[in-house]
């Protein structure tokens, strides 16, 4: 399907274009966020969801680790890799000393698709969002086009 099919099922659900920026925005899971379709020869390869607003340290964590338990605990998704984070993560220190990368990654339970859901923290230090990246491998680039 071409991504403008996408573009309309997504504005039918209440999201908005922003011709200018070139994503959607609206809410998701609770949160203000920016909706970008990622595509390979106009097939959507990848969904990006992104935090509009920034959160601080505490409530970036508390957010991680909301979304750990909501896919955790949904049939749809199995868990391939990540953990919850605890009061003892520096998440600054990490992030900007030791380039860390906080992220987590999610399987599909019916094996017939290809594909992974995963999030990560992204900011700097004192602001914080979470981006979240449903992704269908069966249209991912393979370099075909070298």
């Amino acid at each position: 399907m071409s991504t403008i099919y996408h573009l309309k099922e997504l504005q039918a659900k209440g999201y908005e274009y922003d011709p200018y920026s070139d994503y959607l925005t609206g809410e998701f899971n609770g949160r203000k966020v920016c909706i970008k379709v990622q595509t390979v020869n106009n097939n959507v390869w990848r969904i990006c969801v992104i935090d509009s607003e920034f959160s601080d340290e505490a409530n970036i964590k508390i957010l991680f680790n909301n979304l750990f338990y909501q896919f955790m605990n949904n049939d749809k998704y199995v868990l391939a890799d990540g953990e919850i984070l605890t009061d003892d993560d520096d998440i600054s220190y990490e992030m900007m000393v030791n380039n860390k990368r906080y992220q987590a990654v999610f399987g599909f339970a019916d094996k017939s698709i290809n594909g992974y859901v995963w999030y990560m923290i992204g900011g700097n230090y004192g602001e914080y969002l979470i981006s979240i990246f449903y992704e269908n491998l069966d249209n991912a680039a393979t370099g075909d086009e070298l």
